[in-house]
């Protein structure tokens, strides 16, 4: 019997590949026998984090709160491959001042993080769900974030650090990514009669260097006890692209240990 949950020969797009979750993804769903075309801002870290492109395996620096890198992109696509039957957007972004108090919170930045959360998610679905739509098969599954459903929980931001830096959830951070949520519903009704599925991902907080303090600070306020890791989402995802889920579409997946149970 054929395993439905590989990926055998399905061309899939990701942005925010080099990521601590797409960096996962990718390894995934080559082992799971797709072709990946991996999409970041950088070129050079796109390749400390993925290594060098090979058969199953392309890189593509381009910025995707802008329209025409992503043509472009798509005529890279394109001749090596042809289209894509799966895109994953996600490619989230920090300004330098993301973590201001939300008083203070400057508008440029809220407009630089939206450009990129929602505004590129966007782009990427016309640029590359589009020639889905017009040959009548293909999924997107879009990286929202328990914040983008239920809000912050402000207390366990005391003492909590990444890197040696104090942080927090900012605004921007949960009104873009209800707005991803808000995209995927809209897309899934928009799309589906063409064949194309729309789901939604949100991943729990996933561990990637925060400090003990806001790790057990986390884990205390989550059901099954700990943070997530990127594999855990890695294979979520591949579970939504996968012929597995072909008949799931409007879908938030929520893989976040129980913390919205609460």
């Amino acid at each position: 019997m054929k395993d439905a949950f590989r990926l055998d020969g399905k061309v899939v797009v990701l942005s925010g590949a080099a990521g601590i979750i797409g960096s996962e993804v990718v390894k995934n769903f080559l082992e799971a026998g797709a072709r990946v075309f991996a999409i970041d801002r950088e070129q050079t870290l796109l390749e400390e984090r993925l290594g060098p492109a090979h058969d199953s395996l392309a890189l593509c620096a381009a910025d995707i709160s802008r329209r025409e890198p992503l043509l472009r992109a798509r005529e890279q696509l394109a001749a090596r491959w042809g289209q894509a039957d799966a895109l994953l957007n996600n490619a989230a972004t920090k300004s330098d001042n993301f973590f201001e108090p939300f008083e203070t919170f400057p508008l440029d930045d809220w407009n630089e993080v939206m450009s990129v959360n929602l505004g590129g998610a966007m782009l990427c679905a016309q640029v590359f769900g589009s020639p889905m739509a017009e040959r009548g098969g293909g999924c997107i599954v879009n990286t929202l974030s328990i914040y983008g459903i239920v809000a912050p929980d402000q207390r366990i931001y005391e003492g909590s650090e990444y890197l040696g830096r104090a942080i927090n959830t900012p605004a921007i951070y949960s009104a873009s990514k209800a707005g991803l949520w808000g995209l995927t519903k809209y897309l899934a009704s928009y799309w589906g009669h063409r064949g194309v599925r729309v789901n939604a991902i949100t991943p729990g907080g996933v561990f990637s260097g925060q400090n003990k303090t806001f790790a057990d600070s986390y884990g205390a306020r989550t059901p099954l006890g700990r943070m997530a890791q990127a594999d855990d989402m890695a294979n979520a995802m591949r579970y939504l692209v996968s012929d597995a889920a072909k008949y799931v579409t409007g879908h938030n997946l929520v893989v976040d240990g129980g913390w919205t149970v609460w």
